[in-house]
């Protein structure tokens, strides 16, 4: 998974849950976020490794299902009544369909393009929830460098874009994962506009996790994928990672993170996720970095953090 929505990752992911006075970052805050960037950063280069073994959309399905039953356990320990009725079931539903034809484009995708380019077209969804976002909530309209923002973020995509243009396959890969990014934004929208917006973090991630699991392994098995007997020691780690870090560790700090400091200080820091995943595919998977490309990697970089930078108080 990218991260939860919205840091979005993500968040790319906003906190759902009320947050009584939450504080500036700290030393603590600051290490913690930038360990939880280079996390999710990694993320698409495992997912990548792994597709050596581990079929695409049987390692996203499972990816989600064991995630929902490790996170789940953690959340209903915390909060018995986490799945009380509070108006968020519909748009849990249409936000976990979504997460899941994320997921299912992003690992096609993966197939025909690098990790570091997985990553770049992912976090563009920054891009997408700013345009989207005065049409859920009128009252948060852009800035004029959040609107500076989101025409370097733009010109960094078209400029990566551009470097696709003469194979085919590369084009088809990075056009899925710039998909897998709009409907990343999307179910951010999803929980902004419904009444998702009033629940629990952790449920929202929740709804993700149980509703991809299905529609993705339905769609897996009508792939025909099967789930390898045996896998590497190093093929599965990659997976390992996927599951208990990102998704059962991280997300787990990010929630007390939200709670803790300032969600605008923390969105701020999301810009160094596309860097860090960019740098990972080059140094672990050998992914070629053109002078082209990492122009088009500062630009998004540049771009999330003016769309994200937090409003003076």
């Amino acid at each position: 998974m990218s991260a939860p929505t919205n840091i979005g990752a993500a968040a790319p992911l906003s906190p759902a849950a009320p947050v009584a006075s939450p504080r500036s970052l700290d030393r603590l805050g600051v290490v913690l976020i930038l360990i939880l960037c280079a996390s999710w950063g990694l993320n698409q280069v495992t997912a990548k490794y792994a597709l050596s073994e581990i079929p695409p959309l049987t390692q996203a399905a499972l990816r989600s299902a064991l995630g929902f039953v490790v996170l789940g356990a953690y959340a209903l320990a915390r909060t018995p009544n986490l799945f009380a009725r509070d108006g968020s079931l519909w748009g849990g539903l249409f936000c976990g369909v979504g997460f899941a034809l994320e997921f299912i484009v992003l690992y096609l995708g993966l197939q025909w393009t690098t990790a570091s380019r997985a990553v770049l077209f992912l976090y563009s969804a920054p891009f997408f929830v700013a345009l989207g976002l005065p049409w859920i909530v009128p009252s948060e309209r852009l800035t004029r460098v959040q609107w500076l923002g989101l025409a370097l973020s733009f010109a960094g995509v078209a400029l990566a874009m551009g470097v696709s243009f003469g194979s085919s396959e590369t084009l088809v890969g990075d056009a899925l994962c710039l998909a897998a990014g709009a409907l990343w934004a999307a179910t951010t929208l999803i929980i902004k506009g419904t009444g998702l917006a009033r629940a629990r973090a952790e449920k929202a991630l929740l709804y993700q996790l149980a509703l991809s699991a299905v529609v993705i392994g339905a769609a897996a098995y009508a792939r025909g994928e099967t789930m390898p007997l045996r896998l590497s020691p190093m093929v599965a780690l990659a997976f390992a990672y996927q599951v208990v870090w990102v998704v059962c560790v991280t997300f787990v700090v990010w929630f007390w993170m939200v709670k803790k400091y300032r969600a605008g200080e923390l969105s701020a820091y999301t810009f160094l996720t596309p860097i860090f995943g960019v740098a990972a595919g080059h140094f672990l998977l050998g992914d070629q970095l053109t002078l082209q490309f990492l122009s088009a990697v500062a630009l998004v970089a540049l771009g999330i953090l003016m769309v994200n930078w937090p409003a003076r108080r």
